[in-house]
């Protein structure tokens, strides 16, 4: 059976041996800064593309509503246009 990280296609071995490296460069005590230090990275930038997309629903809505504005200010100018007609 060959396990594999979805991340990557990384296998067992290949893993152990990232980890290996890891531990090497940095220390048993290094290697809790460095995953705290990542989570903290990961979640700033979840909240920065929440924050993107927030915007961007908001503009979204804010041009929706302007347009629903101009629409029914242009309906209103047709509809006074055909009374002036009928006149």
């Amino acid at each position: 059976m060959n396990t594999q990280l979805l991340f990557l296609n990384l296998g067992g071995g290949e893993v152990f041996l990232v980890v290996v490296v890891i531990l090497l460069l940095f220390g048993g005590k290094g290697v809790p800064n460095i995953a705290r230090t990542l989570g903290k990275s990961i979640r700033e930038f979840k909240d920065a593309t929440n924050g993107i997309q927030r915007d961007l629903q908001n503009h979204a809505d804010d041009i929706k509503r302007e347009m629903n504005t101009h629409t029914r200010e242009i309906n209103e100018q047709v509809q006074d246009g055909k009374k002036d007609l009928n006149s």
